[in-house]
């Protein structure tokens, strides 16, 4: 009877854990943080089941995956121009750092450190820059922007995979100023490209009349009384061979030749 009963209460303690879910499921993609009483322990844990202390212990997931992230704010240039910059970041959890993003930031980097650190690196990178460059320089705006995140967040155990500025947008009078100065440059260019053709057409035309003249010199240096003689027997011939015998019977319609065929 005994032994029964402690059975029974073998069974009855058995089911209270599995009630209680002493396994902890860590998923792919994040590691866990023990905590024993709200304390956490140094451990990082892997992804699998792992055994709690009911009650005493409980386990909490950290990403570990690539997250993005989107803000926008704005920023003063060098020429003290307001820019509104907006941005897009992936980034991602150390997995050995998974206690002290928990401890520190409370599990929520996007929220403590990404958002106030893009803030940051973009208001400090963008006033070393005039509204210009920043459009002109952008890929090294970007650059710069991404070497200042690095530092902030690799103190945090955070890895920046991917940024990219999305935009950037100024006031009204600058977006205007800077379409009149385009539309200035592109009938520059434009200007610059009819002379050039002017020029060339020029030239063409210079050479083309030098040419001519050249070749009308060239012939009057080979015309000589000998040529023109020349010329002269050659129509005479070509003119004999087409008459066909026959002598006009009327010249200029006034006076008429003899009839020689009487």
């Amino acid at each position: 009877m005994k032994n029964l009963l402690k059975i029974a209460l073998g069974i009855l303690a058995l089911l209270f854990l599995l009630a209680l879910s002493p396994f902890a499921t860590i998923p792919a993609g994040h590691r866990g943080v023990l905590t024993t009483f709200g304390k956490p322990s140094d451990e990082v844990y892997s992804e699998g089941i792992h055994w709690v202390w009911p009650i005493a212990q409980k386990m909490h997931k950290v990403s570990v995956a690539i997250q993005k992230g989107e803000g926008d704010g704005d920023a003063a240039s060098k020429d003290l121009q307001t820019v509104h910059t907006k941005i897009a970041i992936n980034y991602h959890v150390r997995p050995d750092a998974v206690v002290s993003v928990y401890r520190d930031l409370g599990n929520e980097p996007g929220e403590r450190i990404i958002i106030p650190s893009v803030q940051e690196a973009v208001k400090a990178v963008t006033a070393r820059f005039t509204a210009e460059e920043l459009i002109s320089r952008r890929s090294q705006v970007r650059d710069e922007i991404i070497l200042a995140l690095k530092e902030r967040m690799a103190r945090h155990g955070l890895v920046v995979d991917e940024f990219s500025i999305v935009n950037f947008n100024f006031s009204k009078t600058f977006n205007e100023a800077i379409e009149a100065k385009t539309t200035a440059d592109q009938l520059k260019m434009k200007a610059e490209r009819d002379l050039q053709r002017i020029e060339v057409e020029a030239k063409q035309k210079i050479a083309r009349a030098r040419a001519e003249a050249e070749a009308l010199s060239l012939q009057r240096q080979q015309v000589t009384p000998e040529l023109l003689r020349l010329r002269e027997t050659e129509n005479q011939a070509k003119a004999i061979d087409k008459w066909d015998g026959r002598l006009p019977t009327t010249v200029g319609g006034a006076v008429p030749f003899i009839n020689v065929n009487k």
